[in-house]
């Protein structure tokens, strides 16, 4: 059930708890950078970019599973979503990089 939850990164202030979220927080650049605005039903959404969802799965990969991570990493690749270099960006952003490393050499090799 852990991962089956909706999860949402809102500006600082009061939290919800209706409904049942998992909240982060994000400030600066975490906050900015890899975010994407998609119109869903005329409604402005801002989501995350695949390469930036995979590097925050790694980010939270103790409270999402490490294989929730893996295999978000592993559909970004086989899926061609992403390039290599915007998942390093992204791991250095969310400073997962040393975490990430070793699982994008083996993709790589």
């Amino acid at each position: 059930m852990r991962s089956g939850w909706p999860w949402s990164a809102p500006p600082p202030g009061p939290a919800s708890t209706i409904p049942p979220l998992r909240i982060v927080r994000f400030s600066g650049r975490g906050l900015t950078e890899g975010v994407e605005e998609h119109l869903i039903e005329g409604v402005p959404v801002r989501v995350t970019g695949p390469a930036r969802t995979v590097a925050d799965c790694f980010k939270y990969r103790n409270k999402i599973g490490l294989d929730v991570s893996l295999e978000a990493l592993k559909e970004c690749r086989t899926g061609r979503r992403c390039e290599i270099n915007d998942l390093w960006h992204f791991a250095k952003l969310c400073r997962v990089a040393n975490v990430m490393k070793p699982y994008l050499e083996a993709m790589s090799a």
